[in-house]
């Protein structure tokens, strides 16, 4: 077993426009003095990172490299999670996932998509070339608008619909797969690969692939209702991410799973800072150490109740706290015995 690494904050909800969330060096410093040990970045907010840059000039992703461990801190992972939506988007879409991509591209969804590949190839390559080993993003959709079957699916949609969206990620994790950096796919509602089920079914489009692997978010599951915990039993080996954000599910008579259109403070599943919600971070950081994780424990704020910062300092100690250092021996050495085969055999009654 492996002591997971963190705790770890991914930068997207921090960044801003004043101090010290609008430049690396300034956020670096307030994410350390808060008691984390790595960041998870954004490759879409070029105050933290040229992606492009970092892809092509090994010296450039040095440097940002030892600017980054200069605060005591280290890379956990890089992000794509817009580009990698933009991978695969239904037209009905369009207009608001633009919003994701650069003006050039704007309006043009096959040059959008087109972009989006090659800007995630370029986080494949920069994580090479910084040492690192697994990349967080998003599969993006092209079957999300009919997940409630009304009117009735068409026989084959489903089946088309995956085949697709494994025809634009193949040649994507092959690529990542010869930079030698696994493709953590965050399952989520909007995507099509949004629980279980369904990343089996891409799994099986994509042949099985290595690469194509899991970051592990239980609030999601918690919205769905899906049993969080067995599904670390069903898919740990291709656990490769982490994210420490909590949720809460509280049905009423007049709204479930569906929200009725509500804002995320007035949902019946709304997303909480870590410890404020009903996730048990206590068996998944048992579960995941059971199962040799040995990725970064990486806390993702998204609370509609709670100020940022304070969810971000009671988050760095809530993953310390629930970061559990492996043991070197077993409990009841006290009272074991020498290695002894004659014994056994009496002890079994074969002498």
């Amino acid at each position: 077993m492996t002591t997971i690494k963190g705790p770890a904050i991914f930068l997207a909800q921090f960044m801003g426009d004043q101090p010290p969330f609008n430049s690396l060096d300034s956020i670096c410093q307030w994410a350390a003095s808060l008691g984390f040990k790595a960041v998870q970045i954004p490759t879409w907010e070029s105050r933290l990172i040229d992606l492009k840059k970092a892809a092509e000039s090994k010296t450039y992703a040095d440097e940002l490299k030892g600017k980054i461990n200069s605060y005591g801190l280290e890379i956990s992972e890089l992000s794509t999670h817009l580009q990698g939506q933009l991978v695969a988007v239904h037209p009905a879409y369009d207009t608001l996932f633009d919003a994701f991509a650069p003006d050039a591209v704007k309006g043009d969804s096959k040059a959008r998509t087109e972009w989006a590949i090659q800007t995630v190839k370029y986080a494949a390559k920069a994580s090479q070339n910084l040492g690192l080993n697994a990349h967080a993003t998003f599969s993006g959709s092209l079957l999300w608008h009919t997940f409630h079957p009304w009117p009735q699916r068409p026989e084959g949609l489903v089946e088309e619909g995956f085949k697709e969206l494994a025809k634009r990620w193949t040649p994507i994790l092959n690529y990542f797969d010869e930079c030698g950096v696994d493709v953590c796919y965050e399952i989520h509602p909007g995507e099509d690969l949004f629980d279980g089920i369904t990343y089996e079914m891409f799994l099986e489009k994509v042949n099985n692939h290595p690469r194509a692997c899991l970051l592990y978010d239980p609030s999601h599951f918690v919205l769905q209702q899906l049993d969080y915990i067995q599904y670390i039993d069903f898919y740990h080996q291709r656990i490769k991410a982490f994210h420490v954000k909590d949720a809460e599910f509280n049905a009423t008579g007049k709204q479930g799973t569906f929200g009725g259109y509500q804002s995320w403070a007035n949902r019946a599943g709304r997303y909480r800072s870590p410890g404020d919600g009903q996730v048990d971070f206590k068996t998944i950081f048992s579960k995941l150490t059971q199962y040799d994780y040995k990725g970064w424990a990486v806390m993702e704020w998204e609370c509609c109740i709670k100020h940022p910062e304070d969810g971000a300092r009671e988050g760095a100690a809530f993953i310390a706290n629930h970061i559990i250092r492996v043991t070197d021996k077993a409990f009841d050495d006290f009272a074991g015995t020498a290695p002894n085969e004659k014994l056994n055999r009496s002890i079994l009654g074969l002498d």
